[in-house]
């Protein structure tokens, strides 16, 4: 998804930073203005009213985290899939912080105007992670632990969202609580929990 330029991306990334530490609503089309250094007249020419320039935030955000995780999942298939899909989202996460803490603090919102946008653009990034795990279910051998082969039971929607929703918190708690650590090692931590390293062995 292609981003915009000129006076556009201020504005955009205007808003983002100020959304990020103050909230959507704690956020207004004056403060986006001072904060872009554009005028009024042009902050309205481009985006009609506040509801239009946070959707289309978080559309290009949301949108080209899809197309980032179709790109790092290519032709990998199954748990190699999974590996590359959460090691680029905690990649996006650490290269924009600000948009991975509106989203998290959106995701849920139902009473926004772009909900549905929101939700199309989410249920994008969703099914990326939803076939990888469809695929790691179906090759996973029936001693591979807890689960086997049709363990997902079609609710690989649900799991994606886990998995999601567990990097997307996982990543924001590295960056503000534990910065020191690499990349590589929050990465293995979450994927020891998705691969039920935690779960009591069966003897």
């Amino acid at each position: 998804m292609a981003r915009s330029s000129g006076t556009k991306r201020a504005i955009l990334d205007a808003a983002l930073e100020l959304a990020a530490t103050r909230g959507i609503t704690g956020t207004t089309m004056d403060d986006v203005a001072e904060r872009a250094g554009v005028a009024k007249g042009s902050l309205y020419y481009n985006f009609s009213s506040k509801d239009q320039l946070f959707e289309a935030l978080l559309e290009e955000g949301v949108g080209s985290l899809a197309d980032a995780l179709r790109e790092a999942r290519g032709t990998l298939v199954g748990w190699a899939a999974i590996e590359a899909l959460v090691t680029a989202l905690l990649d996006r996460i650490a290269a924009n912080a600000a948009l991975a803490k509106l989203m998290a603090s959106e995701i849920f919102r139902t009473d926004r105007a772009w909900q549905k946008t929101l939700f199309a653009l989410r249920h994008e990034a969703l099914l990326v992670f939803a076939e990888a795990i469809e695929q790691a279910d179906a090759a996973a051998p029936a001693s591979a632990g807890v689960a086997g082969p049709g363990a997902a039971g079609g609710a690989s929607t649900i799991m994606a969202s886990s998995v999601f929703g567990a990097v997307l918190m996982s990543g924001l708690e590295w960056l503000v609580f534990e910065p020191e650590r690499s990349r590589d090692e929050v990465a293995a931590a979450i994927l020891a929990s998705l691969s039920g390293a935690l779960a009591p062995r069966h003897r």
